[in-house]
């Protein structure tokens, strides 16, 4: 594994103990039932989404990093799929949890649109990637 992929990999480690945090947040809001979350469906079902793609996309992420210099490609193409791949489990859950941000929010505001870029940037990463393997 390169020197880049291990920092990658090191990097999204670490935040598996702020997804962890989120979690406990999330359950917290649950058991002490604070207004604007347990009452508002669409902010609980977003804040829930963004906590399920943050936990899925970081392993995700993890496992592809291992392929990932097994690829034929040069440094520069390595990096932006390493990008790429970083990319999802961060934009994803920002567009969730900040389109809803405030307790009285029954719609989602422009910053949804932070989940298409992440899923843009996923199929990107993904595509590129298996290409590179084959």
């Amino acid at each position: 594994m390169s020197s880049a992929t291990q920092s990658t990999a090191a990097v999204l480690l670490i935040t598996v103990s702020t997804i962890a945090f989120g979690g406990l947040s999330l359950l917290m809001n649950l058991v002490r039932r604070i207004p604007g979350y347990l009452d508002n469906p669409v902010r609980r079902a977003l804040w829930t989404a963004g906590h399920a793609h943050a936990g899925v996309l970081v392993l995700f992420a993890l496992v592809a990093l291992l392929y990932l210099d097994r690829s034929d490609y040069g440094d520069g193409m390595l990096t932006l799929i390493r990008t790429l791949l970083v990319a999802p489990p961060i934009l994803m859950p920002l567009g969730f949890f900040l389109s809803v941000v405030r307790p009285t929010d029954t719609r989602p505001n422009k910053l949804i649109w932070l989940v298409v870029v992440g899923g843009v940037s996923l199929i990107a990463g993904t595509l590129l990637l298996g290409v590179g393997l084959l």
